[in-house]
């Protein structure tokens, strides 16, 4: 590791950044330097903003071209304490789209569509703790409090904690899955014998996924995180607040809960049908 690279993740580090935000800032420097073949702290503002165009041009979705932005934007700004490098670093504004949702019969078409045991219960925990799929899979068997009826998730997004209800139906299911399998520390570990002692890889996830979604012969282009889409959805329709919302997701802005104000029925069929409205009579305007 170079001194240079070396700085930027202790950098990253005094400041409690999680391994996954320091891996992909310093892939970010590292595709950068790459690009024009020099070290990056050699690069002026015009060659980073002509690495910006080639990520335009090279059709990088703009999540990532973001992330992209925010690794370099970090390595100029605080590790070189460049600041005039900063603001030639501008992202990209996102499309705004809402997310896909299943409704609570697709949910159930899902599940059937599982098999009963690891695929089940994958599907099953994530939609109705509404878990992230990192979450999801960084989950402990000591994290199931039958006691209190919650779920612990650790470190979360942001680096949070936060408790979410356990569904009875569920807990009844996770022992039942637990006393076949006895898994320790995870609850859902790796397939193989050599990947037992780390939890399942989250691209294995996805792809098991999207194998039952297409057993389930769902027209929605679904994924992990549809199902905590409907699960945020579906609390809504059930006439749960979006502040109870919040904090259940983990979101720390509000405004990001709120979209989903937008995909809930229940909010939807409230709205009044201008249609049906009756015409107002015309006002008589009468001369002076």
């Amino acid at each position: 590791m170079t001194a240079l690279r070396r700085r930027m993740v202790e950098d990253m580090q005094v400041r409690n950044y999680s391994p996954r935000t320091v891996e992909a800032y310093v892939a970010a420097v590292a595709k950068l330097a790459t690009h024009f073949r020099r070290p990056p702290d050699q690069l002026s503002g015009e060659d980073v903003r002509a690495f910006q165009v080639h990520l335009l041009n090279a059709k990088t979705s703009w999540s990532q071209f973001n992330q992209i932005v925010a690794g370099l934007r970090f390595f100029f700004g605080v590790t070189l304490a460049r600041a005039g490098m900063v603001e030639m670093l501008p992202y990209g504004k996102r499309p705004k789209r809402l997310p896909v949702v299943l409704s609570v019969e697709e949910v159930a078409q899902l599940l059937a569509a599982a098999r009963p045991g690891r695929e089940r219960m994958l599907l099953q925990t994530a939609y109705a703790c509404g878990l992230r799929i990192s979450e999801l899979l960084k989950l402990q068997v000591t994290d199931i409090d039958s006691a209190r009826m919650v779920v612990h998730v650790r470190q979360g997004k942001g680096a949070k904690d936060r408790q979410v209800p356990l569904s009875v139906r569920l807990l009844r299911e996770l022992r039942v899955w637990w006393c076949r399998h006895r898994t320790k520390p995870w609850l859902f570990p790796g397939m193989t014998e050599a990947s037992r002692q780390r939890p399942m890889n989250a691209t294995s996830v996805q792809r098991l996924c999207q194998k039952i979604v297409a057993r389930a012969k769902l027209k929605k282009k679904a994924t992990m995180h549809t199902l905590r889409h409907s699960y945020a959805t579906h609390l809504l329709e059930a006439g749960v607040d979006v502040v109870t919302l919040q904090k259940l997701l983990g979101h720390t802005s509000l405004s990001t809960t709120a979209r989903y104000l937008h995909l809930s029925r229940r909010q939807m069929a409230n709205l009044p049908d201008l249609l049906a409205l009756p015409p107002q009579a015309p006002v008589e305007v009468k001369d002076a």
